[in-house]
């Protein structure tokens, strides 16, 4: 049974839930956003660079744009009501495993064409494989209220509170960085490495479950997604260590997202909140356990001290880093659409190509309940 609410956090509220621990990573506030958007050459190309493709989903960043705090609603999992022999999202369908711990590829599926009872289905599957890449997809040409449609079956919206959106779709989360955007040298200025795991805004009471991210425009080579298996990472954990995990809770926070917003010149669409999630979640559907925490969210543990609390997350980032026999590269293609079960993953984006080609995707965020743990079983 899912415990009760917690209390969401807002800035006006409760000020100390700002601390910072010290191990999070922040790739937004060296990267992209409006001060590196250059209009013109995206709508018309330039002499070495064409035109984005699907120029409707060009970023814009309206600063009047505000919305109310999220209010909690009853989220209802398809995956419950599917057959488990996925007999109608897979009746034509090639899968491939991408690895023997995670992920696939499929195609002969075309998922705006899925019945309810298909859709139910590829909740179930995309819970138990974690990352699916579906490709030779018609998503990026449908019109994008039909794509959002498709997304709202799995959940209500979530409209991210800093990210830039189609003109009209602020239900849409652009990741873009431009034909002539070389910020990156500014992130590399910082680090040795573009490896950022995160799971996406875990700062929220009910953050994402299925998530849908598919591919406009892309550069030659590179800019692939790592994916991590975080209930593989819970189970690689001895029996008295995860013993020891149950019952911990964790601060997520999405105020230090917000102010690399405002330090890029970009947009705080909704007050910037934090809250507290267990460090152990079970998925509603599958029963399994998986670690929830992340670097570039999670802030602190509960009732720990700081040294306490850094020693035991860097540990777990660390593990979930390093875990490269759960892990998958999914490598992006014209027409392709990765799904994949936020509640259960943790993934990071590849800053590895060359300056001077487009990486443009959208990404549809359906939220899910609130992260709840079951007691622990030997």
């Amino acid at each position: 049974m899912a415990p009760a609410l917690v209390e969401t956090q807002h800035a006006a509220f409760n000020p100390a839930f700002r601390e910072v621990s010290g191990v999070g990573q922040y790739k937004e506030a060296y990267i992209g956003g409006p001060k590196a958007f250059k209009k013109d050459v995206e709508e018309k190309g330039s002499e070495t660079q064409p035109a984005a493709t699907y120029p409707l989903y060009l970023p814009i960043w309206d600063p009047e744009e505000h919305h109310e705090p999220l209010v909690p609603f009853t989220h209802t999992d398809h995956g419950k009501d599917a057959d488990p022999k996925l007999s109608n999202l897979l009746k034509n369908a090639t899968v491939t495993d991408i690895t023997a711990s995670i992920g696939a590829e499929v195609t002969g599926v075309q998922l705006s064409s899925l019945t309810k009872e298909g859709k139910d289905e590829l909740a179930l599957f995309v819970a138990q494989k974690k990352v699916v890449a579906f490709r030779d997809q018609d998503f990026a040409s449908l019109p994008i209220q039909e794509a959002l449609d498709f997304g709202g079956y799995f959940g209500r919206h979530h409209i991210h509170p800093a990210s830039g959106a189609p003109k009209g779709y602020p239900q849409i989360h652009l990741v873009h960085r431009g034909a002539d955007d070389t910020t990156v040298k500014d992130f590399f200025a910082e680090r040795t490495n573009s490896v950022t795991w995160h799971s996406d805004v875990t700062y929220e009471q009910q953050p994402p479950g299925t998530t849908f991210l598919y591919l406009l425009d892309g550069p030659a080579a590179g800019g692939d997604t790592l994916f991590a298996n975080q209930v593989a990472a819970y189970n690689r954990l001895s029996k008295e260590f995860q013993k020891r995990l149950h019952g911990l809770k964790a601060v997520h926070s999405g105020f230090e997202q917000a102010q690399n917003s405002k330090n890029r010149g970009g947009v705080v669409r909704r007050d910037p909140v934090s809250n507290v999630h267990p460090l152990v979640r079970t998925h509603p559907v599958t029963g399994e356990k998986a670690l929830y925490v992340n670097p570039q969210f999670t802030r602190k543990i509960v009732g720990y001290k700081k040294e306490e609390s850094d020693a035991l997350l860097n540990f777990l980032y660390d593990h979930v880093a390093k875990g490269q026999d759960f892990q998958a590269r999914v490598k992006w293609a014209p027409k392709t659409v990765v799904v994949w079960d936020n509640r259960v993953t943790a993934h990071s984006a590849l800053l590895d190509w060359e300056d001077g080609q487009r990486r443009h995707l959208a990404r549809i965020t359906p939220q899910a309940e609130q992260p709840f743990e079951t007691p622990f079983s030997e």
